[in-house]
C-alpha cells in the first residue's frame, strides 16, 4: 500500500446508503460493469485524493457474508480474491444492531477497514445517541461519521482511509466463541497452516469450514493437502454438533449476535422519550391494511400520468429537430436508395426512437424517487399479501417493481432471494413487468387512438395488466413448476430519506445513457435492416401502370388548366402515390413475411403490417415504433410521431381496440434479446430460457385474443 494508487471496497447493507456514498466520492467518473462469470453489476469510480489515485468499487449491497445468494457470495469473493487496499463498511446508524453483524463477518476477514457511520443525522433524531470512540475501542477501527444525502463527511472518510492505508496495519479483530468452538477453531487453523495461501484469513477459513460452507470447503480442497484439512474440520464439525443439538452456522450465528448486542448496548444510549419517528408516522398510513394499496396504486397512476403529459412536450422539440435534420439532409442528397436510407431509415428510425427520451427518463426519475425515499420496501410489505397468496413474499415484489425500469436488472435482481424456487419464478415473470423499451409503444398508440385525459390512464391499466399477469403466472409456476412451502417474509424497513440531487441524476443518467447506447447501436442496425427489407425487391409487379396514370392526370390537367380543379389533381396523384406505395411495400421482402404469418395474427385484429412490427420487436421493443414509422410512412419520410399518429388513425385496419390489444401483446411476448440471455445466464439453463420465449408468446396470443373478443362483444 505504499502505492499512490489504492483500491477501496465499499461495503454494507442495502439500504445503509453506501451507493450515495460512492457517488459522492466518485462523482462521474464511474462506470458499469459486470463482475466477471456472472450478471452481477460491479460499480467502479475513480478519485484523486492528496496525491493519491483512488479506485473505488462499490460492493453489492448484502447483510451477511454467508454466501446463501449471489450478492452475497460475489461480494465476499471480491474481497478476498480482488484483495482491496481498505473495506469501507457503511453503516446505517439508525439501524446500528442489525448493521453491525456484517461489521463483525468482515472484520473477520482480517483486512484493513475503516467504519463509515452513515445517517448519523437520523439516529440523532431518533434519540439515538452513538459514542463513536467507543465503537472505535469495540471493533478495533476508525469510525467516521458520514450523512451521504448531504454529502457530509466524505472528505473526512478519505482522509481517513489514506491514514489507514499509510499504516499498513493488517486487522486485528478476534472474536471469541466460547472454549469448545474456539478449540475446534484452533484445531482446524493448525493443519490449514502451510496448506492455504497467504491471501487467505487461515482463522477465517476455519470458522467457515467448521459451519459449512460448501464454497470454502470446496476452495480448501482443491488446495496441495486441502483433503486432510477437509477431514479435521468435518470431524471436529460433528464433534462441536453433538455437543451443541443444532447446525454450527446457527452456533455461529448466535455467539455473533450476542457479540454484536454486547457492543450495542455499550455504545448507545437510547431516549426513550422520542418513541415513534417520522418514518413510523408515515408508515401508520402507507402501510395500513386498508390503505397500503390503494395508496401504492394512486403513486404508480401519477407517475404514468406525469411521464405522459409531462414527456411530451420535450418529446416534440426532438422530433421537430429529427425533421429538421431530415429536411436538411435532403437537400444535399439526390433522390435513390442513399436518400432513403438516410432520411427514411437512420434518421427516420432512430429519431424516432430517441425521441421518447424525455419519457425514459421521466420514468426512472420516478423510479429512483421511490427507491431513494425508501417507499420501494413499503411497496413490497404493501403487496406481501397477494405474493403470499401465489406462494411467493412481499420480498420477490423489489425485483418486480424494478422491472419497470427494466427486465435486466428485474432479473438479477432475484438473485437476491434465498429460496432457489421463489428465484426462479420471479426470474420467469419479470418479464411481465412494462419495462421502458415498451412505453415508447404505449405512447405511440394512447396518443394516436385515445383522447389526452385517458391517455395516462390507459397506460396505466397496461402496467397494472402486467402486474396482474405476473402475479397470476407465479401462482401457477409455484403450484405445478416448483411446488414447496412459502417462506416467510422478513425484510428490513428503511426510514425515509430525502434523495439527494446527484443521486438521482446519476441514476437517470446511468439508464438514459444506456437507452442511447442501444439507439446507437441495436435500435441503428435494425432500422437498417427494415429499411433494406421495406424497400427490397426494386422491382415489385403493380396491378396498374401508376406512373403512366399519374403522367395522364398531369396531361388532362395542363391541357384544361383550372384553379378550381388544381385540389382535385393533386388529391389524385396523391391518392395513386398512396396506392403505388401501399404495393410496393406489400411485394417487399416484409411484406411477403407480413402476409406470410398474417393467419397466426388474424384472430387478434392485427394485419401483416402489425405483423412485421412485432417480430423485429424480439431483438428490442423500441424497434416496434421505428418499424411502424417506416412501414406507415408509405414514401415519405416520417420523422414525427404526429405524422405517424396521423397515417396509423387512417388506416382501417386500426382502431382504438386494436392498439390497446397491441399494447397488451407489447406488454407479454419476449422483451428482447438481451433480457434473454440475462434469463440464460441467471438459470445457466437453455431449457428455462426456451420455456420463457415460448410461454410468454403462448400467454401473449392468448391474453390478446380474449381481450379482442371481449372488446368486439362490448361493441368497440
Amino acid at each position: 500500500m505504499a502505492t499512490n494508487n489504492l483500491t477501496i471496497a465499499l461495503a454494507g447493507n442495502p439500504n445503509s446508503g453506501k451507493t450515495t456514498i460512492f457517488n459522492n466520492i466518485t462523482g462521474a467518473r464511474q462506470h458499469v460493469g459486470n463482475y466477471s462469470g456472472v450478471t452481477v453489476e460491479k460499480r467502479e469510480g475513480f478519485r484523486r485524493f492528496r496525491g493519491r489515485n483512488f479506485q473505488v468499487v462499490d460492493l453489492p449491497g448484502t447483510y451477511s457474508l454467508t454466501a446463501r445468494a449471489l450478492d452475497e457470495l460475489v461480494a465476499r469473493n471480491a474481497i478476498l480474491n480482488d484483495r482491496p487496499d481498505i473495506l469501507v463498511n457503511i453503516l446505517d446508524a439508525s439501524n446500528l444492531e442489525r448493521n453491525l453483524y456484517l461489521a463483525v463477518q468482515l472484520l473477520e476477514l482480517e483486512q484493513p477497514m475503516v467504519v463509515a457511520l452513515n445517517m448519523a443525522d437520523v439516529a440523532e433524531k431518533m434519540g439515538h445517541k452513538i459514542d463513536d470512540q467507543a465503537l472505535t475501542r469495540r471493533l478495533g477501527v476508525p469510525v467516521v461519521r458520514t450523512v451521504g444525502n448531504r454529502n457530509r463527511g466524505t472528505e473526512d472518510l478519505l482522509a481517513t482511509v489514506a491514514g489507514v492505508a499509510q499504516e499498513r496495519k493488517q486487522q486485528p479483530f478476534t472474536m471469541d466463541y466460547g472454549p469448545e468452538i474456539e478449540a475446534k477453531i484452533k484445531e482446524v487453523w493448525s493443519v490449514l497452516k502451510g496448506v492455504a495461501p497467504e491471501k487467505y484469513p487461515l482463522r477465517w477459513l476455519a470458522i467457515k469450514m467448521l459451519e459449512n460452507d460448501k464454497e470454502v470447503i470446496d476452495l480448501v480442497a482443491a488446495f496441495p493437502g486441502g483433503e486432510r484439512v477437509r477431514s479435521v474440520a468435518e470431524n471436529a464439525r460433528k464433534k462441536l454438533q453433538g455437543l451443541f443439538g443444532e447446525e454450527l452456522e446457527v452456533v455461529f450465528a448466535e455467539r455473533r449476535y450476542y457479540f454484536v448486542g454486547e457492543v450495542y448496548r455499550d455504545v448507545v444510549s437510547v431516549n426513550n422519550e422520542i418513541s415513534q419517528t417520522t418514518s413510523d408516522k408515515v408508515d401508520r398510513v402507507l402501510t395500513n391494511r386498508v390503505l397500503g394499496l390503494p395508496i401504492f396504486l394512486g403513486i404508480m397512476w401519477l407517475l404514468f400520468n406525469l411521464v405522459f403529459t409531462i414527456g411530451a412536450y420535450p418529446q416534440e422539440w426532438i422530433e421537430n429537430g429529427a425533421k429538421w435534420l431530415g429536411d436538411f439532409v435532403s437537400l444535399y442528397l439526390t433522390d435513390g436508395d442513399l436518400k432513403s436510407l438516410v432520411v427514411d431509415g437512420i434518421i427516420g428510425g432512430v429519431g424516432m426512437v430517441v425521441s421518447f427520451l424525455p419519457q425514459i427518463l421521466l420514468l426512472f426519475l420516478g423510479i429512483a424517487l421511490l427507491e431513494d425515499t425508501g417507499y420501494m420496501a413499503r411497496a413490497a410489505f404493501v403487496m406481501d399479501r397477494i405474493m403470499k397468496s401465489v406462494g411467493l413474499h412481499g420480498k420477490s415484489f423489489i425485483p418486480l417493481l424494478v422491472g419497470f425500469g427494466c427486465n435486466i436488472p428485474a432479473i438479477m435482481g432475484a438473485r437476491t432471494l434465498e429460496n432457489p424456487r421463489d428465484r426462479m419464478v420471479t426470474i420467469l415473470v419479470a418479464p411481465l413487468m412494462s419495462c421502458s423499451a415498451r412505453l415508447p409503444v404505449y405512447t405511440l398508440l394512447t396518443a394516436a387512438f385515445f383522447s389526452e385525459s385517458y391517455a395516462g390512464t390507459v397506460m396505466f391499466s397496461i402496467y397494472i395488466l402486467g402486474i396482474v399477469l405476473a402475479v397470476i403466472m407465479a401462482w401457477i409456476f409455484r403450484k405445478f413448476l416448483f411446488p414447496g412451502e412459502t417462506e416467510p417474509f422478513a425484510m428490513e424497513m428503511p426510514a425515509y430519506h430525502i434523495p439527494t440531487l446527484r443521486s438521482i441524476l446519476t441514476h437517470m443518467w446511468e439508464r438514459g445513457s444506456l437507452y442511447l447506447k442501444k439507439a446507437g447501436t441495436i435500435i441503428l442496425a435494425a432500422s437498417i435492416l427494415v429499411w433494406f427489407f421495406v424497400s427490397y425487391p426494386a422491382d415489385v409487379s403493380y396491378s396498374k401502370d401508376f406512373e403512366q396514370l399519374k403522367a395522364a392526370s398531369d396531361a388532362a390537367y395542363n391541357a384544361n388548366v383550372n384553379d378550381g380543379e388544381a385540389d382535385e389533381h393533386e388529391a389524385e396523384i396523391a391518392k395513386l402515390d398512396k396506392e403505388q406505395a401501399a404495393e410496393k411495400l406489400a411485394g417487399s421482402y416484409a411484406g411477403q413475411f407480413g402476409h406470410l404469418i398474417e393467419p397466426l395474427i388474424k384472430p387478434l385484429g392485427f394485419d401483416w403490417k402489425i405483423g412485421v412490427s412485432l417480430f423485429t420487436g424480439f431483438s428490442a421493443k423500441e424497434i416496434v415504433v421505428s418499424t411502424m414509422g417506416t412501414l406507415y410512412s408509405v414514401g415519405a419520410a416520417e420523422d414525427d410521431t404526429a405524422e405517424l399518429q396521423e397515417s396509423l388513425t387512417t388506416d382501417p385496419a386500426l382502431s382504438p381496440l386494436v392498439a390497446y390489444v397491441l399494447m397488451v401483446f407489447s406488454l407479454i411476448y419476449t422483451p428482447c434479446i438481451a433480457t434473454m440471455a440475462v434469463v440464460r445466464r441467471e438459470t445457466n439453463s437453455w431449457k428455462w430460457m426456451s420455456f420463457s420465449v415460448l410461454y410468454s408468446v403462448a400467454l401473449a396470443w392468448i391474453v390478446s385474443f380474449g381481450v379482442y373478443r371481449i372488446g368486439m362483444f362490448l361493441g368497440y
